[in-house]
């Protein structure tokens, strides 16, 4: 017999295995996920989820994917946070501080409390990709945002209301397109890409396992 725990699922009691994600423990209590569980691997931020543990007054956080179950653990999900999205062309704005000014200003109400740090499931420094974002330093903001998966979880803990996913993805865009060298590769590859060249190359990786994947982008050549 599995160790099992008592979870709560919307304020209903459920017993389930304990070496069970709260994604796979919803399904095994019955519940049919239409909506809100992506690529079930961590990468698509969809699953945003937050709970406590009975006894425990804290507020907890974490992807439905990725977290364990604990016995007298709540659990309700996030579905959709919503984010303030800008609108802008990145071919006409520049790399300056004061663009983020104009999109982002909210990030100059940051008050330092690190919530949105402590809340991160990919475990980022999202306070201090967020100073970055403020100095301008957007090559230093797009790494040290670079695995974000866009899952609001930060900005749902922010006093501020900073939609800190945004603000990195701008980062991210602009770094791309004005700061970062030209990647010669990339742009064979994109070229290739639009030309159908590549169709049965792509239809042989969405053929491979997650994991074959995993090892294919760890030891990839990278252009210096």
């Amino acid at each position: 017999m599995e160790h099992m725990v008592t979870v709560y699922l919307y304020g209903k009691p459920y017993e389930v295995p304990s070496e069970l994600t709260i994604m796979r423990a919803m399904e095994y209590a019955g519940y049919q996920l239409t909506r809100g569980c992506g690529c079930r691997n961590g990468f698509c931020g969809a699953c945003a989820t937050i709970y406590r543990i009975e006894g425990d007054r804290k507020l907890r956080t974490g992807l439905a994917c990725q977290t364990k179950v604990e016995e007298g653990m709540y659990v309700a999900t996030l579905p959709f946070f919503p984010l303030v999205k800008q609108v802008y062309d990145i071919e006409t704005i520049r790399p300056t501080e004061q663009i983020m000014r104009q999109l982002y200003p909210e990030i100059y109400a940051c008050v330092g409390c690190n919530a949105c740090t402590r809340a991160c499931p990919q475990e980022l420094n999202v306070m201090q990709y967020i100073a970055y974002a403020q100095r301008g330093e957007y090559d230093k903001c797009a790494e040290a945002s670079f695995d974000c998966v866009m899952c609001g979880i930060c900005s749902s803990r922010c006093p501020a209301g900073i939609s800190h996913p945004q603000v990195a993805m701008l980062a991210r865009r602009l770094n791309g397109r004005y700061l970062a060298p030209a990647c010669a590769h990339l742009e064979d590859r994109v070229k290739e890409i639009e030309e159908g060249r590549l169709a049965e190359e792509l239809a042989a990786l969405m053929g491979r396992s997650v994991d074959d994947l995993k090892e294919l982008y760890n030891n990839r050549d990278i252009e210096q």
